[in-house]
């Protein structure tokens, strides 16, 4: 079996994967690049020329997975395309959401090469979305040989899948973005444990982050409602920055448990964006499936607003509250970015990050600066002092790099190959690997190189 890692730039961004086991040939994911623009966004496409392609395997519907699939199908019009039922109900609308950024983003950026796709090409793809229940064995046949995929719920966000793969005698298990602990509105993984892999292709976004000695998710959960709660006796308001997809659910069930449990007092409660409308789609799922625990009543019980329109920097919103926003990471002209722009000069406020966030993204620069040095908000052509309390939280998507490193070791592969991480974190897991018990051959692939999984 060889893989090829798509992502020109290698790290986390366009993520994709050609795999090559004997006459079968598979692509994981198709994603697009947050931080770059136009085709530099793309997975190589390039790379992988005329093969037939026989299937894609999506393992969840974030950008960063999806956001280029219908390039790839456009190129591969014979490719069947798998996901588990619930990424089959999200992917169309954050596909129609990505088309929506770029034309804005060929507005305002003057990116030429933009929209790399339009509406009406992600509504002719859609029927060739495929459901996979959890669970579920696939099987292919050509030339004699047989290839069969399984998917497994992967927690992360709602119908994330990791899958194993049986082939000519070997088995493969891929990840994907996995999280084990269970969430408000989602369970976390179900993988097959314990059982035995020939090989793993596992994610490292987390490799570079150690979790302080007694934290947990539970812990910082009561930290964020306190950080919250002495915002609000002090008449500040808090920004939680978050990802449309999964976050921004998860904060909203969370705060309206507290609220109604006493252990938040009542407040106006704001939210805006795509997160809302993939909040309507989280109550469709739920009533399809066991699968997710999120209905419309949340927002009705929330009483739920949308957050003032005329935003202007420096000056707080007129209402005291709790602000739900995405972008997660602060992206420049989205929700959260022009109300931190409102809050981060007033020293009652909080902006509260309970996620990843990329160091050269808005976010992380934030999380970088200290309290009273000068930030800058380059969209706006505003700077300010910290003054806001800006604290990160210890609530991931993605499962912490011991318990990666634990389900795979638990595995016994021979060969581990290691994806979705930044260098340090994949420095991370190949020196925790090179030191494991029983001998692993560790792989950190080289972009738009071929790599041979078995020797």
């Amino acid at each position: 079996m060889r893989i090829t890692d798509l992502n020109r730039e290698g790290g986390i961004g366009s993520n994709s994967l050609l795999v090559e086991a004997g006459p079968f040939t598979f692509v994981v994911d198709a994603g697009l690049h947050p931080k770059l623009a136009g085709n530099q966004a793309m997975p190589d496409f390039a790379h992988i020329e005329d093969r037939h392609i026989d299937f894609v395997m999506v393992t969840h519907c974030h950008l960063d997975h999806i956001g280029s699939l219908p390039i790839l199908l456009q190129q591969h019009p014979e490719a069947r395309v798998l996901m588990s039922l619930p990424s089959q109900m999200l992917v169309e609308r954050m596909l129609h959401n990505s088309c929506n950024v770029m034309k804005r983003q060929k507005a305002e950026l003057r990116i030429a090469e933009y929209p790399l796709f339009t509406h009406e090409d992600v509504e002719r793809i859609a029927n060739r979305f495929e459901p996979l229940k959890y669970e579920q064995t696939l099987s292919f046949e050509r030339a004699g040989q047989t290839l069969t995929l399984t998917l497994h719920q992967a927690g992360h966000v709602a119908g994330a899948g990791g899958f194993e793969v049986h082939h000519d005698g070997h088995s493969v298990f891929f990840t994907g973005d996995v999280l084990f602990d269970d969430q408000r509105t989602i369970g976390g993984a179900r993988f097959p444990q314990p059982k035995r892999f020939d090989a793993m292709v596992i994610e490292t976004t987390r490799g570079g982050t150690e979790r302080a000695e007694g934290i947990t998710r539970a812990s910082e959960v009561h930290r964020l409602l306190g950080t919250i709660r002495a915002t609000l006796e002090r008449g500040g308001s808090i920004l939680i920055p978050v990802f449309a997809l999964g976050r921004m659910q998860e904060l909203l069930t969370l705060i309206n448990e507290a609220r109604k449990d006493g252990r938040l007092p009542r407040c106006p409660v704001f939210g805006a964006g795509l997160g809302l409308d993939i909040a309507d789609y989280f109550d469709q799922i739920s009533k399809r499936t066991q699968l997710i625990r999120y209905s419309r009543k949340t927002a009705k019980e929330l009483r739920l607003k949308r957050p003032p329109r005329q935003l202007k920097p420096g000056k707080e919103p007129p209402e005291q509250g709790i602000y739900i926003l995405s972008s997660g990471m602060l992206v420049e002209r989205t929700p959260s970015y022009q109300l931190a722009a409102t809050l981060l000069a007033h020293g009652r406020n909080s902006i509260c990050f309970v996620g990843y966030c990329d160091p050269d993204t808005p976010g992380g620069k934030l999380l970088e600066t200290k309290p009273g040095q000068t930030f800058v908000f380059e969209a706006f052509d505003y700077q300010c002092q910290v003054r806001a309390q800006v604290e990160r939280f210890e609530m991931s998507g993605h499962a912490d790099r011991e318990e990666i490193l634990a389900f795979a070791l638990a595995a016994e592969p021979k060969t581990i190959m290691l994806t979705h991480g930044d260098p340090d974190a994949r420095d991370w897991f190949s020196a925790q690997l090179n030191d494991a018990e029983h001998s692993v051959r560790v792989i950190d692939p080289p972009p738009l190189q071929a790599v041979e999984l078995f020797e």
